[in-house]
C-alpha cells in the first residue's frame, strides 16, 4: 500500500518524535563535545547518533530483504574473541564497534545529515510497503529463538524503543557535558 494509513502514520510519527529527542541532545555541540564520554560509560552523543543511524538502516535492510542482507555471522563464539587483538575479530564486529565512535575524520554535522537522510529512507521504504505485516525470519543468533521472525510492524516498534533508549542515554551525556536537558 503506497500512501498513508493511521497505523503507519502513527508509527512513523512516533519514531520521528524519538529521533527529535536524540537530535535535541546533539544540538549546538562542537565535534569535540560530541566525542566526549563524560560519564563512566564509553557512550558519546556522536557515537549514539552514529549507532542509531546504522541500526535503523540495518533493520530497514531486514524489512526489505530479510536476514543475511549484511555480512554478520552471529553464530561466532563470542567468548573466544580476543578483544585486545583486532586481527582476531571479524571485520563486521569491528564495524559495529566503530558505530559507537565519532572518529576524528567525522563531524557531528555530517552524522546528523546522515541521520536525516536515513529517516527519509525509512519513511519512503515504510510508506512503500504493501503491508506492515510483511515478515522475515531472523538470522540465527544466540539471542534469537530458532525460527523466530519479525514483521515490519514489529521492526518499527523495536526501532522506536531503541531510539528512545539511546535518546535517553544521549540526554544524560548532554546533561553531564553542559547541564542542558533535551528531554525535559
Amino acid at each position: 500500500m503506497t500512501g498513508t494509513d493511521p497505523e503507519r502514520d502513527n508509527l512513523l510519527a512516533t519514531l520521528a518524535d524519538r529521533r527529535a529527542f536524540l537530535r535535541g541532545s546533539a544540538e549546538g555541540l562542537s565535534d569535540e563535545q560530541a566525542r566526549a564520554t563524560p560519564t563512566v560509560s564509553t557512550l558519546s552523543i556522536g557515537g549514539l547518533v552514529k549507532h542509531v543511524t546504522a541500526t535503523e538502516r540495518q533493520w530497514m535492510r531486514f524489512v526489505e530483504h530479510g536476514a543475511g542482507s549484511d555480512d554478520a555471522d552471529y553464530t561466532i563464539d563470542w567468548e573466544s574473541l580476543d578483544w585486545s587483538d583486532p586481527s582476531s575479530i571479524p571485520e563486521w564486529v569491528l564495524r559495529r564497534r566503530d558505530e559507537f565512535v565519532l572518529r576524528e575524520d567525522q563531524t557531528l554535522a555530517g552524522l546528523l545529515d546522515d541521520y536525516a537522510a536515513c529517516a527519509q529512507e525509512t519513511e519512503a521504504l515504510v510508506r512503500g510497503l504493501d503491508d506492515l505485516g510483511v515478515s522475515h525470519e531472523l538470522a540465527p543468533a544466540p539471542w534469537n529463538e530458532p525460527g523466530a521472525a519479525m514483521s515490519a510492524r514489529q521492526v518499527l516498534a523495536h526501532l522506536i524503543g531503541e531510539t528512545a533508549q539511546h535518546a535517553g542515554h544521549a540526554d544524560l551525556v548532554r546533561e553531564t557535558i553542559d547541564g542542558r536537558k533535551a528531554m525535559g
